[in-house]
C-alpha cells in the first residue's frame, strides 16, 4: 500500500481494528468510470493524481493489509507519484496504451473502479470494452488542442453503449494560462456535437492533471469556475444498478445446479427486477411457467434477491430450463425473435463479410448468427450516414442480424444484458464485433414454421434411398463438375433419385446477380445450401459442383443438414495441375488482371481440413473416382 506522507497518515481505524476497516469499504457504493479521449490527452497522468492526491487507497492491496496490519502502522509510506502518472509498464515498454487498465481505489463515501482506455483509433475495441460495464465516461480533451475526431468517437460510442453520465474532463488548462474563454469555447464546441447525437446532459469541468487543479479541491486558478471537483462529482453520480432493481425481473441462467437427485437450482446473475419465493415466473424462449420455490445463495435461502445478486433459483414445477435460457417476470416477459436491427460496431482488421455465419454471443447464450449488408455506417466527424457494403475496422454501423433460433432479448436502451452481444469468428475464435440490438425486425414475429403432413422421411421413403448432399469442393479446373456428373449418370442408370447442382448453371438464374466477391461468394454458397436443403428434404441425393472457397459457409450448410446428410467431397488438384488444364482460359486471364477476384491467384482457397471424401486427381481418373464416390453413397 501506498500513502502521502508528508500530508496524509494511514487512518487509524486501520491499526486499531482492520475488520472494522474492511466492514466501511464493504459497504461502500461502487462506481465503475471509463476515462477516454484522444491521444496524449493526459489520462493516465489524470488517474495518478486521482490516487495521489485524493488520498486514496487502492482496493487490492486490502488482503495484504489485513495479513499485517502492524506492519502498516500509522506510519504509512510515500506516493511514488511518477510511477502513477507514467501508467503501466506495458505502456513505458512499448510507447503506447495496448490494452484496458483497471484502477481500484475509495473515497470516504465510495468505491471506485477506473478503466483507462487507449486513444489510440486502432484500439477503438478497447474503449469498448472497458465501456461496456461503467456507469459513467470522463472524456478528456486536451486545453490546446480542442475537440477532436477521437473526442467524437469516444463520446459517440460512450452515449451508443448507454452510458448516461459524461463528464466533459478539459485538461492541461495550464498549458493555456487557465482561459475561461478557452474552456467556454470548448465546452460550446463539444454540446453542439453532444447535442446532435442525443447526449442531452454532461458535466464539464476545467483540469490540470499535472498540477492537480479542481481534481480533489478547488482550484486558486480557475475562480471563474464553481462548480464541483471531478470527486466530489464522482461521488454523487446516481448509480445504474438502482434503477435495474425497478425494472421487470429478468436472470439469463449460466448453469443448471443438480447436486443430488432431489435438488435442481438454476444459477445466474440478476440482471434487472427483484425476485421473491412464490413469484410468478416464465422460461423462454420455450414460454413455459412456474413459481419460485426457493433463493440459494451462498449464505443460505433468501427472503428477496435484487439485480447484479448471484443467485440459485429453483422452482416449484420440473420444466425444462438450460445455460442461455431467460426466466423473467411471467407477467412481463421479454421479446423472443430471431430477426434484428442492430448496430455494430466493427472490431477486427479484417473486414465484415455480409452473409457470414458468426457466433454471437449475448450473455449466457451463444447462437449462430449472420450479419447483413449495412444499412449504413456512421462518419464520426460530420454524423452523415454512409452507404457503404461492409465495415471495416473501428466502423459502426446499422445492419440486420438473423440468428439461427429464437432468443429472448430487450432493446440494449432498455436492458444491456438482454441486448448486448459480441461476434466471434468461427474459424479463428476471435472476437470481431459488439453489437447493441435495436429491435425485432416485424417479419420475424409475422412468419411461422408451416407443419406438414407429409414428412421428409416419407419423401425419401417411397424413393426408398437416404438423401444426402455431395457438396464438391476444389479449385477451378480441378474436376468437380466432371466427377459430379459422373456419379449423378451412375447413380441414375441405379435407379437413384438425383439432382445436380452445377456453379456455372445456378449463375445463370438464381444466383444471376451475384458477382465473386468474398461476400457475393458467401451468399452465392448460402443460396444453394438453402436450395440443396429443401431438395434433401424432397428425399433426394443432391450433388452440388460449387468452388465454395471458404471453411465457414461449407461448415454452415453443413450445420442446417441432419446429422450424416452432408458429405464434404474434396476434389484436391494442386493449383499448377488446375491452371495448366484451363479449359475456360480463366486463369489467363486472371494472371493478365482482366479477371479480379479469382480463386487461387488473388482470391483465396481454404482447403477442406476433415472432408468426407478426398480425391487426388493426380492419382485417379474421374472414372475412378466416381466409382469410388458412389460406393460410399450406396455404403451409408
Amino acid at each position: 500500500m501506498a500513502t502521502q506522507s508528508s500530508s496524509y497518515q494511514v487512518d487509524g481505524l486501520i491499526a486499531e481494528d482492520i475488520d472494522a476497516y474492511l466492514a466501511l469499504h464493504q459497504n461502500k457504493s461502487l462506481l465503475r468510470f471509463i476515462t477516454c479521449g484522444s491521444v496524449d490527452d493526459g489520462k493516465s497522468t489524470l488517474i495518478g493524481r486521482l490516487l495521489y492526491d485524493s488520498k486514496m487507497i487502492f482496493e487490492d492491496q486490502l488482503a495484504s493489509l489485513e495479513a499485517d496490519s502492524k506492519r502498516v502502522g500509522t506510519q504509512g509510506q510515500e506516493i511514488d507519484f511518477a510511477l502513477l502518472v507514467d501508467g503501466l509498464a506495458a505502456e513505458r515498454e512499448q510507447g503506447i496504451t495496448i490494452d484496458v487498465a483497471y484502477r481500484f481505489f475509495a473515497t470516504e463515501k465510495r468505491k471506485f473502479i477506473v478503466a483507462d482506455t487507449p486513444g489510440h483509433e486502432q484500439y477503438t475495441r478497447n474503449m469498448v470494452t472497458g465501456a461496456s460495464t461503467a456507469d459513467c465516461a470522463v472524456i478528456l480533451i486536451d486545453g490546446r488542442k480542442g475537440v477532436l475526431t477521437q473526442t467524437r468517437r469516444h463520446s459517440y460510442l460512450a452515449h451508443l453503449i448507454g452510458i448516461r453520465h459524461i463528464i466533459l474532463a478539459v485538461n492541461k488548462m495550464d498549458l493555456v494560462d487557465y482561459d475561461e474563454s478557452r474552456f467556454d469555447e470548448i465546452v460550446a464546441d463539444y454540446r453542439e456535437f453532444a447535442t446532435s447525437i442525443g447526449i442531452k446532459e454532461f458535466t464539464a469541468i476545467p483540469l490540470s492533471g499535472l498540477a492537480g487543479d479542481n481534481i480533489a479541491s478547488k482550484s486558486e486558478e480557475t475562480p471563474w469556475y464553481d462548480g464541483p471537483t471531478l470527486i466530489e462529482h464522482l461521488e454523487t453520480i446516481e448509480l445504474d444498478s438502482d434503477r435495474d432493481q425497478a425494472k421487470p425481473f429478468r436472470m439469463p441462467v449460466q448453469w443448471v445446479n443438480r447436486p443430488n437427485l432431489d435438488f435442481r437450482g438454476f444459477a445466474g446473475v440478476i440482471a434487472s427486477g427483484t425476485l421473491r419465493p412464490g413469484d410468478p415466473v416464465r422460461v423462454l424462449p420455450s414460454g413455459r411457467t412456474s413459481t419460485v420455490a426457493r433463493i440459494v445463495t451462498m449464505d443460505g435461502d433468501r427472503d428477496v434477491a435484487v439485480a447484479e445478486e448471484s443467485v440459485t433459483v429453483t422452482l416449484a414445477d420440473e420444466i425444462d430450463c438450460s445455460r442461455g435460457d431467460v426466466i423473467a417476470a411471467a407477467d412481463a416477459p421479454p421479446q423472443t425473435a430471431d430477426q434484428f436491427q442492430a448496430t455494430i460496431v466493427w472490431m477486427d482488421a479484417d473486414e465484415m463479410l455480409p452473409g457470414r455465419a458468426y457466433w454471437m454471443k449475448m450473455g449466457t447464450r451463444t447462437v449462430s448468427a449472420t450479419v447483413q449488408e449495412p444499412k449504413h455506417a456512421v462518419d464520426m466527424n460530420s454524423l452523415a450516414e454512409l452507404s457503404v457494403k461492409t465495415l471495416g475496422l473501428n466502423d459502426i454501423g446499422v445492419c440486420e442480424v438473423y440468428t439461427d433460433r429464437d432468443i429472448a432479448f430487450e432493446p440494449y436502451e432498455e436492458n444491456h444484458d438482454l441486448g448486448g452481444f459480441i461476434l466471434i469468428d468461427k474459424m479463428t475464435n476471435a472476437t470481431v464485433a459488439a453489437g447493441m440490438l435495436d429491435f425485432a425486425l416485424r417479419r420475424s414475429q409475422n412468419v411461422h414454421w408451416q407443419a406438414v403432413d407429409v414428412t421428409r422421411e416419407a419423401h425419401a421413403s417411397i424413393k426408398n434411398q437416404k438423401p444426402c448432399v455431395l457438396w464438391f469442393t476444389g479449385l477451378s479446373g480441378s474436376g468437380k463438375s466432371t466427377i459430379a456428373n459422373l456419379v449423378e449418370k451412375k447413380l441414375h442408370v441405379m435407379g437413384r433419385h438425383t439432382f445436380l447442382l452445377d456453379g456455372d448453371n445456378i449463375r445463370h438464374g438464381l444466383n444471376r446477380d451475384l458477382g465473386f466477391t468474398d461476400a457475393d461468394r458467401i451468399e452465392n454458397i448460402r443460396r444453394i445450401g438453402d436450395v440443396a436443403k429443401l431438395m434433401a428434404d424432397a428425399g433426394l441425393i443432391v450433388l452440388t459442383a460449387f468452388i465454395s472457397p471458404f471453411r465457414a459457409e461449407r461448415d454452415m450448410v453443413r450445420a442446417i443438414l441432419p446429422e450424416g446428410e452432408f458429405m464434404e467431397v474434396f476434389i484436391n488438384t494442386p493449383l499448377e495441375v488446375a491452371e495448366g488444364r484451363d479449359t475456360k482460359g480463366l486463369y489467363a486471364k486472371a494472371r493478365q488482371g482482366k479477371l479480379k477476384n479469382f480463386t487461387g491467384i488473388d482470391s483465396p482457397y481454404e482447403p477442406p481440413e476433415n472432408p468426407d471424401i478426398e480425391v487426388d486427381t493426380t492419382k485417379m481418373s474421374a472414372e475412378d473416382a466416381a466409382e469410388a464416390i458412389v460406393q460410399r453413397v450406396l455404403g451409408r
